[in-house]
């Protein structure tokens, strides 16, 4: 049964979506199993599409955005999968630059309660996100990587276009391994035989990528092999020396793929979160969404000559929170520290470690940050995708 045969008259004004967070693995190993058992469910629509796999530990959604953006400026119907979101489910799901439809996904879940009941959450959105794909007749696909290469339910895609690998550090270290090359070496299980493997990857994980490309008969191009594909005509809208490699990644493919012309249109993409820029009452606020130290390591460089007066930071307990605080504590003394969700490093504990103040309720914590900001000065909110959310939502509700 399709899930689109749910009767959409039953539609409620808001998805179950507590059901659907609460699909947990709950121990279950990863893998692609339970995806591809799913999708068989659904007609395999997978196979109704090209996809291109972006994978890495940062920048698979800068890059998403702006492959999306190429694409579509190239004429393509365009599908784009991403994770997680900032302000609303459906943001993970797009064709054509267009957030899915609430009432698609409330058909979705209601399928899924009753045929899917014990499918896990990413599994189950990356169903979605290809029954979708499939209904809309997209051509090209823009699918992120959850975790890892080899071990990521979006291994199951089977009309591989191109496999875009961003960069490896370490990060997932429980579930990837505790070393880069561990790391690389499952990111760069997803090579396929005769399909491009692009990356912008360095040191000893471009040497494992390069080793499981030729293994697999995967042609492998990076800017040092074929420096003509990865160049860029400008910088690109986003911000950051981070940001040129991701637009030289995003170039490449679409250029390997025969979509150059639309390089023009990937280099105007936006994304939130990514130095985002908000004016509050005289004041900047720069959002930013990264979270673990490979992400605040290029964000604290693209900052480099900006002065920022206060930090807003949070993040979860299970990333390294003293390497991924470390590069942003030079930046300022003011600094507030908050919970972004029930799993998060204790603010406490930040502020007495690092010095700054701890507020919990992220609503009190960004008008305190406010508060220490002096008037044309600048506040950073970072260290979880989660913070980067909420305190975005707050900030666009006042907005005129």
């Amino acid at each position: 049964m399709n899930a689109e045969h749910a009767d959409p008259a039953r539609t409620p004004a808001r998805p179950d979506y507590d059901w659907l967070y609460s699909r947990t693995r709950a121990g279950r190993a990863r893998g692609p199993q339970g995806a591809a058992a799913l999708l068989a469910r659904l007609g395999d629509p997978q196979q109704a599409f090209r996809s291109v796999r972006v994978i890495g530990t940062n920048g698979k959604g800068s890059t998403c955005a702006m492959l999306e953006a190429g694409l579509i400026a190239s004429g393509v119907t365009v599908g784009r999968f991403t994770s997680p979101h900032l302000t609303h489910f459906e943001e993970r799901v797009r064709v054509d630059g267009a957030d899915l439809s609430p009432a698609r996904t409330d058909a979705f879940i209601r399928w899924a309660q009753t045929h899917a009941p014990d499918a896990a959450f990413f599994d189950l959105t990356l169903a979605l996100a290809c029954q979708e794909f499939a209904r809309a007749g997209v051509g090209v696909a823009v699918m992120e990587a959850g975790v890892g290469g080899r071990s990521d339910a979006t291994q199951v895609l089977t009309r591989v276009a191109a496999t875009v690998i961003t960069n490896v550090d370490l990060d997932h270290v429980g579930v990837l391994g505790g070393t880069v090359e561990a790391i690389a070496a499952d990111k760069a299980g997803a090579a396929q035989p005769g399909v491009p493997l692009l990356t912008t990857a360095t040191g000893a994980a471009l040497d494992v990528i390069a080793a499981a490309a030729a293994q697999a008969g995967a042609p492998l191009h990076t800017p040092d092999t074929h420096p003509a594909l990865f160049a860029l005509p400008r910088p690109p809208r986003l911000e950051g020396a981070h940001q040129q490699r991701n637009a030289a990644l995003a170039a490449a493919t679409l250029r390997t793929l025969g979509y150059g012309p639309g390089v023009d249109a990937a280099l105007n993409a936006t994304h939130p979160a990514r130095l985002e820029r908000f004016q509050v009452d005289g004041r900047a606020v720069l959002i930013d969404g990264a979270h673990n130290p490979h992400a605040t390591h290029a964000l604290a460089a693209a900052l480099r000559g900006t002065p920022v007066h206060t930090l807003l930071f949070g993040n979860l307990a299970r990333k390294d929170t003293a390497a991924t605080l470390a590069p942003l504590l030079p930046l300022t003394p003011q600094r507030v520290f908050t919970a972004p969700g029930d799993l998060a490093t204790p603010p406490q504990d930040l502020a007495t470690q690092h010095g700054g103040e701890a507020t919990a309720d992220i609503t009190t914590a960004l008008a305190r940050a406010l508060a220490l900001t002096p008037p044309g000065g600048t506040l950073l909110v970072t260290g979880s995708l989660y913070l980067a959310g909420h305190v975005r939502t707050q900030l666009l509700a006042r907005t005129p």
